[in-house]
């Protein structure tokens, strides 16, 4: 028998700026309301908002947020991932992006916003997600209780259907995916590598 969308949490994760954001919006609009308290607001770096829910941050101290997430989709940054309890069902949607574009953006907002992002190189900061992107990866095909699918935003802001469709099969079908393809703007696209 199939499960139903209340029977799992729904997340999505990535690195920073690797579309996280826009998967939210997507899902909500599609018919999957997102767990978000809308203390960061929409700005320039993400100007339609960045769907975030603050209690996910302490997850490791305390995860009873996740008593209000099922049926829900809420967004978490890679390594959290490897906090969350394992005795529930999840479904996880893990956004790719190239990561020339990732550092690119993560240096652009953090300059915009006044930040420093550090002593280390591009590339070093390259190397540190990669190695973390294997960790979690590694983690989560050792726990069944995590189904992952990975979503490639280059791809989906190019011809968001497959990604869109995909995403509409992965958790039960029921999704407005017209309402999700409409979502995809790429003129918010930035930082594009060349």
């Amino acid at each position: 028998m199939a499960e139903t969308k209340d029977e799992f949490i729904t997340i999505v994760s990535g690195l920073p700026r690797s579309g996280t954001s826009m998967m939210m919006q997507m899902l909500d609009r599609g018919g999957l309301q997102a767990l978000t308290d809308d203390i960061r607001k929409a700005d320039d770096d993400n100007p339609r908002g960045y769907f975030e829910f603050e209690p996910v941050k302490k997850t490791k101290q305390d995860a009873s947020w996740l008593e209000f997430a099922r049926g829900k989709v809420v967004k978490m940054v890679h390594l959290l991932l490897l906090n969350l309890p394992t005795d529930r069902k999840y479904r996880i949607i893990i956004m790719r992006r190239n990561l020339d574009e990732v550092v690119r953006s993560q240096n652009v907002m953090l300059d915009r916003q006044g930040k420093k992002g550090g002593d280390l190189s591009d590339e070093k900061v390259k190397e540190i997600f990669e190695l973390q992107l294997r960790q979690v990866d590694k983690y989560l095909q050792n726990h069944p209780n995590f189904g992952v699918l990975y979503v490639n935003y280059n791809e989906m802001i190019e011809n968001p259907h497959p990604a869109v469709t995909a995403v509409n099969d992965f958790l039960g079908g029921f999704l407005d995916t017209q309402a999700m393809t409409n979502v995809v703007e790429p003129s918010l696209y930035r930082q594009r590598h060349t």
